[in-house]
């Protein structure tokens, strides 16, 4: 079971990025802005002529009469919008696809602790409570996938965070959804943001546990793929 998208997609060709959450496409005759819910640097992605895929947005006030759903990258549909992560974690775990989090029965999102939220706590009868923070990632280089692709002090403070409750004996995780089928393992990217790599590798080592999904990505839905192995 997946998370579908939205029914009617338009196909677009990309222009330009004016600022992080918006682009300009040509789409059906005519210049648009669209809304892009991710606020990465997408290089690789965003490039003059790539095919994207928007979804009508008609919000009064909104000056962006469309949202970006997916890009494709060659062969590949990649989805570019980074609130879809937690929508097929929740659905995963729900229909037991995550072995790693079986028998969890509850997903409170949004979880507060100390200064940051995390995205999920998890709990069940007779099971530590678990909480997990996702990652959204959509830069895949030489089939690896690599987060983040713009410097993160918050994602660092997550990791922080997640090891100060495993050292109050939760469980605590942090699972990287690549939003994209091309990777076949997953790493850091140490060279953009090295202090995420380094606190991540000193939180794997406390025990903060570290997953990494892939994700199929059609015209129709995203849904969890395959784990990929994790090299820090």
């Amino acid at each position: 079971m997946g998370v579908p998208l939205p029914e009617e997609l338009y196909a677009a060709t990309f222009l330009d990025r004016p600022n992080r959450f918006t682009v300009r496409a040509w789409c059906r005759g005519s210049v648009v802005q669209a809304f892009l819910a991710d606020p990465g640097r997408l290089v690789e992605l965003l490039q003059p002529g790539v095919e994207l895929y928007l979804t009508r947005r008609e919000v009064p006030a909104r000056r962006t009469q469309f949202d970006v759903v997916l890009a494709r990258h060659g062969e590949v549909l990649v989805a570019l919008d980074s609130r879809l992560p937690n929508k097929v974690f929740a659905q995963a775990v729900r229909s037991g696809e995550l072995p790693e989090f079986e028998g969890y029965d509850r997903l409170q999102p949004e979880v507060r602790v100390g200064d940051s939220r995390l995205d999920f706590l998890l709990t069940a009868p007779g099971k530590p409570p678990c909480y997990v923070e996702v990652k959204s990632v959509t830069l895949v280089i030489d089939g690896e996938g690599r987060f983040p692709d713009a410097p993160t002090t918050r994602g660092s403070r997550h990791l922080q965070e997640l090891m100060g409750l495993k050292a109050r004996g939760y469980r605590a995780a942090v699972v990287f959804l690549i939003q994209r089928e091309d990777a076949g393992r997953f790493a850091p990217n140490e060279g953009t943001d090295p202090l995420f790599a380094r606190t991540l590798q000193q939180a794997a080592g406390l025990g903060v546990e570290v997953w990494a999904y892939r994700c199929r990505v059609d015209l129709k839905e995203i849904r969890l793929g395959r784990r990929v192995e994790v090299n820090l």
